[in-house]
């Protein structure tokens, strides 16, 4: 069993709890190899928060753009973040904005390595 804290120290909260139940079944190297590839993919709550802040002042939707959902993303620019509303309605939530996608791309790398270590448990989608 992979210790999560020395493979990926700076999660916090649900995703640590997330990738803990992930990451029970893995050895040291799967478990290694998980957090370089999870550790590239994931984004940051602070970095959604800024950039949904940077909405307000200039180009809204640009988060939405780094959540890989581009059709909300092009809408907040056409309507200046839905007038403002959408945008301030990401501020409160910008946590689980980036919680959620971080649990994509938990799945997305889970997959991923899964073709190295035929033998890995744990691969739910």
């Amino acid at each position: 069993m992979a210790n999560v804290l020395r493979h990926l120290p700076e999660l916090e909260g649900m995703e640590l709890g997330y990738i803990q139940g992930l990451m029970k079944s893995m050895d040291e190297d799967q478990a290694s190899l998980f957090a370089q590839v999870y550790r590239a993919r994931r984004k940051d709550a602070q970095m959604i928060l800024i950039l949904t802040l940077i909405g307000f002042f200039g180009f809204a939707g640009l988060h939405r753009f780094i959540l890989g959902q581009v059709g909300l993303g092009i809408l907040y620019i056409l309507t200046v973040g839905l007038c403002f509303i959408g945008t301030i309605v990401d501020l409160v939530n910008y946590k689980s904005l980036a919680y959620e996608y971080n649990v994509k791309m938990a799945h997305e790398t889970m997959a991923m390595i899964s073709s190295h270590f035929p033998n890995m448990g744990g691969t739910t989608t």
